[in-house]
Formats: C-alpha cells, structure tokens, sequence
C-alpha cells in the first residue's frame, strides 16, 4: 500500500474557496494563499473578489461565481483547473442568511435560496470538482456547515435545515470518496464576527457570548481558516466524515 502525503504544507496546492469575498471565506483565502497555496478566490461579486485576490497577493486568482447557478458551476471550476493545472482542495463556504417566519410570504423563497446556496451548491462543486480532485496526492474537501445544523435558532428553518442537511452531506460523500483517498469534512462555526452578524447589535453580542459561550466571546473568521487550513493539510490523510464544531464551546454548555 502506498503511503499518504504526511506534509504539513499545502505550498502549490490548487484550492477553491466558494464564499470568499468577506467574513470566512476571505480569511480562508488570505491563509491558504499566505501558506503558498494557489487560491481561486470566488464569489458572486467580482469586484470584492478582485479585492480579495489583490489582498493574497500573487498566489491568488478572482473568479466570479454564483453557485446558485449549476451552468456557471461546471464553467468555472473547469476554468480553474485548466488555470491552476488542478484542484488540490475545494472549501464549500458561500452562505446567504435566511432567517424567516414559517408564516411569511417570502418563506417559500427563502427556503429554496437556502437549501441552493447552502447544500444543492455544495454537491454541485464537489462532483464539478471531481475529475481533478482524483488526481491529487492529498485531496480535501471541507464543508462550512453551522452550529445551527447541530441544533436550532427560532425563526431560522430554511438555515437550520440547509446547514443539518451539509452535516449530512459530509458523512455520505466521505463515506463514498473515501476509497479513494478523497476526505471530506465539516466545520460548524458557532457566533463569528462576520457581515450576518453585524446587524447584531455588539451589547447583544455581549451577552449572549457570556451566556452560551465557554470563552465568552464571538469568535475571528481567522480562527475557522485554521481549522480548515488543518482539514485540508496532506497530513490530515485519517480524518474524514468529521463534524467539527468551531464554536467558543456553545455547544458543550448546558446553561
């Protein structure tokens, strides 16, 4: 049997980060790249992905994408591998928030947004991905779910089933890359100092950290990047179908 790539280094290795204009998936993109890997930068928004790009430095690319939309899916992530000469690492972070009342007019297409930008997309990257990610020597996929798919929000149920349906996700598609060498793991975030969060007023923020967090506090979109920069390293070749809460210990209090 061969022996896995073990290096803890993932310099030259081609990676997408969907979601990566702002919060998350730029801190991701600014890692990754700052790590010496090549970073496809995408997002719906092009000039904020150029912003991005330019903010990694040379190692990065911006390409904009919608992954809402399967056409523009296949298009790009086939440009990118033809740019990069591969896909070593594919992160599934775009979201949208989606909070809404069962009641409301708008619910229906709430739930529709979500569930396509939050779970059918994730699919959608992986198997556009694929072909490349087959022929890496350390391929990763990491999934940014939510603790809101390890419990529950009032009024957040487009999210909330989105996000349990990428746990989910995970564990199939580990389940069946995992002959192949292809891992696939998940994070969910707990309260990250990201833009769905800064309607939250800070006072709020406050108090509730110091009430359901065990470090008191909202997190950095800088302390997710590690833990999928960790994911995504060739040596983390053992750990696949994970389900990683990153989360300041929200959910291991019980009051």
């Amino acid at each position: 049997m061969t022996h896995p790539n073990r290096s803890r280094s993932i310099a030259g290795r081609a990676a997408i980060v969907t979601g990566a204009a702002s919060g998350m998936g730029r801190a991701t993109a600014k890692l990754f790249a700052a790590e010496g890997a090549k970073v496809a930068v995408t997002d719906h928004d092009m000039d904020a992905c150029e912003a991005v790009a330019a903010e990694c430095g040379a190692n990065a690319r911006a390409y904009a994408l919608d992954v809402a939309d399967k056409d523009a899916i296949a298009r790009v992530v086939g440009r990118i591998a033809g740019d990069f000469g591969g896909i070593d690492i594919l992160v599934n972070n775009a979201g949208v928030s989606s909070f809404c009342a069962l009641d409301d007019d708008a619910y229906e297409d709430t739930w529709h947004r979500a569930v396509a930008v939050m779970l059918t997309a994730h699919q959608r990257m992986v198997r556009a991905a694929l072909p490349w990610l087959r022929k890496s020597d350390a391929p990763r996929i990491v999934n940014i779910a939510s603790t809101e798919g390890l419990g529950a929000t009032p009024g957040d149920t487009p999210y909330v089933a989105a996000k349990t349906g990428v746990t989910g996700l995970t564990r199939g598609l580990a389940v069946d890359l995992g002959p192949e060498g292809i891992t696939c793991n998940c994070i969910c975030p707990g309260p990250i100092l990201t833009a769905m969060t800064d309607e939250v007023p800070d006072e709020h923020k406050t108090i509730f950290a110091k009430r359901r967090t065990a470090l008191k506090r909202y997190g950095e979109p800088e302390e997710v990047a590690h833990m999928t920069l960790s994911l995504v390293l060739p040596a983390a070749s053992y750990i696949t179908g994970a389900v990683i809460p990153v989360d300041g210990g929200l959910m291991a209090r019980n009051a």
